[in-house]
């Protein structure tokens, strides 16, 4: 090994220690995805991430909730540029609320493992510990922006009088069960429901004339 490896400024860590994480984190991803959060043991991504040895990732990350919680916030991170990306290319509330399941039900043809690991992680998040790894907080988050921008679109008279928690809840409540079916469906078509999904919330949310 060098004496001197580069050093990456934000973390603190050495070029070599930052991929070293990423290799890990990406290995998880895997497992968790193929065997669920409760059967994701050390041992299964070590073999993943080809590591002679799960002593590997004991030295970068303190213990299994430390790895899962690098492992929701690289999935949400990936979602989240993903998403963006398309929601930036279009204007207007309804194309941008359209481009929405788009760029959501795109995510798992994109990143399929990705979808399955985060849901499996959330659906596992004791109620006894509600902030563990970060989610539901940032989840909230993003519920808020999206409960904020709705009422923008009110305002704007883009969008007719609703209550706009719940109809992104149910708008929520879509994408997830979507993610769901195509995890234990082959034939599951993303495109037509996103298509679907289009057409229902565009009704849903559309001002009559």
């Amino acid at each position: 090994m060098r004496a001197i490896d580069g050093l990456d400024k934000q973390s603190g860590r050495t070029f070599t220690e930052t991929a070293r994480r990423a290799q890990i984190v990406e290995a998880a991803i895997e497992v968790i995805a193929e065997v669920g959060y409760p059967n994701a043991s050390f041992a299964k991504i070590a073999k993943q991430a080809g590591l002679s040895s799960t002593g590997m990732i004991s030295y970068h990350f303190e213990g299994k909730d430390d790895l899962i919680r690098e492992v929701a916030t690289e999935i949400v991170r990936v979602n989240t540029e993903f998403v963006v990306a398309k929601l930036d290319a279009e204007t207007g509330y309804t194309a941008r609320l359209r481009a929405w399941f788009t760029a959501n039900l795109a995510l798992l043809g994109e990143y399929p493992r990705h979808q399955r690991a985060l849901a499996s992680i959330i659906a596992n998040i004791r109620p006894d510990d509600p902030q563990k790894f970060g989610l539901v907080g940032h989840l909230a988050e993003i519920t808020r922006f999206e409960e904020k921008w709705m009422r923008e679109a009110q305002r704007a008279g883009a969008f007719r009088d609703f209550d706009p928690t719940f109809m992104v809840l149910a708008i929520r409540g879509a994408r997830e069960a979507a993610i769901a079916r195509a995890g234990v469906d082959p034939d599951f078509d993303t495109e037509a429901c996103a298509r679907e999904l289009a057409d229902l919330f565009d009704y849903a949310t559309r001002r009559q004339s």
